[in-house]
């Protein structure tokens, strides 16, 4: 329990933390309950920690209603991927589990992770099975604990990008849950259970009721700052000096999530408190989440990430907490400088002499449709990649990673073959676009995102032809919820679904991620979108400055009105 707090006012998550024996709780008796496509409702809380969640085919609840069944629910299984580097057999085996077990589709998300949806109670068991048997796995993919460990994939920054990327994969093993609960319930039973099953393997760092709420962790490489390193609870920023690795610039009290009608709730960036060499920085990642889990609010979820504890206790107590936990203070921050937090497309050879070529995947969906196989064309060329990787990026996109001299051509090929080479022919602004999953899958989603986005932005490119600006980079960012899933409010121009059709809009983030964009309306339908973004885009095609970007053209000409602090961000 967090320090100084009540224990008869904390959440009803909390107790059921406490009371599932290190994760367990009751998920297997769940799994046999035939009479129920759903879990137990303390299991619905813990099976997030296994990296899966509760979902309903929400266009289906109406009629099912109506036939007096229960909502047709399945289950969302997101599978981390440390720093976003698959193996092609692991792209195979999620692929295969997709076709066998859920929807035939991959949706690679805004954190470098998979997921499968429409995954069946019945099916559950098998499908996190068989993840683990590719050398991957969900656990800690969800849940009050550290997430996926995101990690730059942008191909030019190969030169130091190996060292970075065995830190992620360090800082995430370390702060992996403990628990033997995950391999007893969905990989080998009889492989994990000690002579006393009433007492599992303890948390060393998280102890029995883990954080207070999620915890994310991100590496970035200047100037790329593709995994938008000020939006998380902690972000690394990588110094280099003559192509060599020294250490990393800490950044702490990021996160996206808020609610409507909740002025306390607000998004935040995080802020750079110092720096620590390479050697060091996994240490630094205990500490501040021991810091969280002992300060976290763990009464009010709403109010429970680490920003709001930051804020609640003030930045220089939480720097000097940290200090105090390492034995020593951290460093003065380095020099850095971000241009993007958008992704390269097309084909770049790094200083290893392979070859990279990252692909625009619309809304992060691998699908086949009538236009393009997708889906069919990736997992061709996973089947002939030889040495080489997939690199999920924080844009939603994939990069085809460490391609031979030999297989460039082969990899081509396969590519004009499925029309992928085609596909790529889209808009800057397509494809700097994220969009989270929203309708119809999401039980928190109030309208629709990645199946709407890229008709609305076709007509944004209208606008933005009209002017003469067609080819002009801007971030779009569109989320069914507050939540920010997709990280709208670091989008230039960022949409919130407020009902069906209507969404508010908010305005006037950097380019290069580090500055969040503000309300400007709210519940505008498609038509007061377009009519409003029509005389912006104008005075920009028009007013802009050399090199000047939509996000900061609107600031600068006072359109937005931004103080760069949480405190302007729900003012109209």
């Amino acid at each position: 329990m967090s320090i100084n707090q009540d224990k008869s006012k904390l959440s009803e998550v909390e107790h059921i933390k406490e009371k599932s024996k290190y994760l367990e709780g009751t998920i297997q008796e769940s799994l046999k309950d035939e009479v129920t496509g759903n879990l137990y409702a303390q299991d619905q809380h813990l099976i997030k920690f296994h990296g899966s969640y509760v979902q309903s085919d929400r266009e289906l609840d109406k009629e099912r209603k109506a036939q007096k069944l229960e909502p047709l629910y399945s289950f969302m299984i997101r599978v981390r991927v440390p720093g976003g580097i698959a193996t092609p057999a692991q792209w195979i085996v999620i692929d295969d589990l997709a076709t066998k077990y859920g929807m035939p589709t991959l949706k690679l998300t805004t954190r470098q992770a998979f997921e499968l949806h429409n995954i069946f109670k019945h099916n559950l068991k098998q499908t996190i099975k068989e993840i683990n048997d590719s050398l991957l796995n969900s656990i800690a993919a969800c849940g009050d604990v550290n997430r996926n460990v995101m990690n730059t994939v942008n191909p030019h920054t190969s030169a130091i990008h190996d060292d970075v990327q065995a830190v992620a994969k360090k800082v995430s093993d370390h702060l992996n849950p403990k628990t033997t609960a995950y391999y007893k319930i969905w990989v080998n039973e009889e492989q994990v259970v000690g002579a006393d099953e009433e007492a599992p393997v303890e948390e060393p760092i998280y102890g029995k009721t883990y954080l207070p709420r999620k915890f994310k962790i991100t590496l970035a490489i200047p100037p790329y700052n593709d995994t938008d390193v000020f939006a998380h609870d902690v972000g690394l920023i990588a110094i280099e000096e003559k192509g060599k690795l020294l250490g990393f610039n800490v950044s702490i009290g990021g996160g996206m999530g808020m609610t409507f009608g909740d002025d306390t709730t607000y998004p935040r960036l995080g802020n750079v408190i110092g720096f620590s060499p390479t050697d060091q920085i996994t240490d630094v990642c205990e500490k501040l989440v021991t810091i969280q889990r002992d300060y976290g609010n763990r009464e009010n979820r709403k109010n429970s990430r680490f920003k709001y504890t930051i804020d609640r206790l003030g930045l220089d107590f939480v720097k000097n907490e940290l200090n105090k936990r390492l034995g020593y203070d951290l460093a003065i921050a380095r020099p850095f400088e971000f241009t993007t937090n958008g992704d390269s497309f097309g084909w770049i050879k790094g200083v290893n002499g392979k070859w990279f070529n990252t692909l625009y995947i619309e809304g992060g969906r691998v699908k086949d449709n009538e236009k393009f196989a997708l889906r069919k064309g990736l997992r061709a060329i996973a089947e002939i990649l030889d040495g080489g990787d997939f690199r999920l990026t924080g844009n939603q996109n994939v990069v085809i990673g460490n391609v031979s001299d030999k297989q460039k051509p082969l990899v081509e090929k396969l590519l004009v073959d499925h029309g992928l080479a085609a596909h790529q022919e889209v808009s800057k602004l397509h494809q700097h676009s994220i969009a989270c999953v929203a309708l119809n899958l999401c039980p928190l989603a109030n309208s629709e995102a990645e199946r709407y986005l890229p008709s609305l932005i076709d007509k944004i490119q209208v606008v933005m032809e009209k002017y003469g600006i067609g080819q002009e980079p801007i971030t779009i960012r569109m989320t069914g919820c507050p939540n920010g899933c997709g990280r709208p409010y670091l989008g230039e121009i960022g949409f919130v679904g407020r009902a069906p059709g209507k969404y508010n809009l908010y305005l006037g983030a950097s380019f290069n991620g580090d500055r969040l964009n503000v309300l400007h309306k709210e519940a505008l339908s498609e038509e007061e979108i377009i009519a409003t973004l029509d005389p912006l885009i104008e005075g920009f095609a028009k007013q802009r400055l050399e090199k000047e970007h939509f996000g900061d053209f609107l600031v600068r000409k006072g359109i937005v009105h931004h103080s760069y602090t949480k405190s302007d961000f729900h003012i109209n």
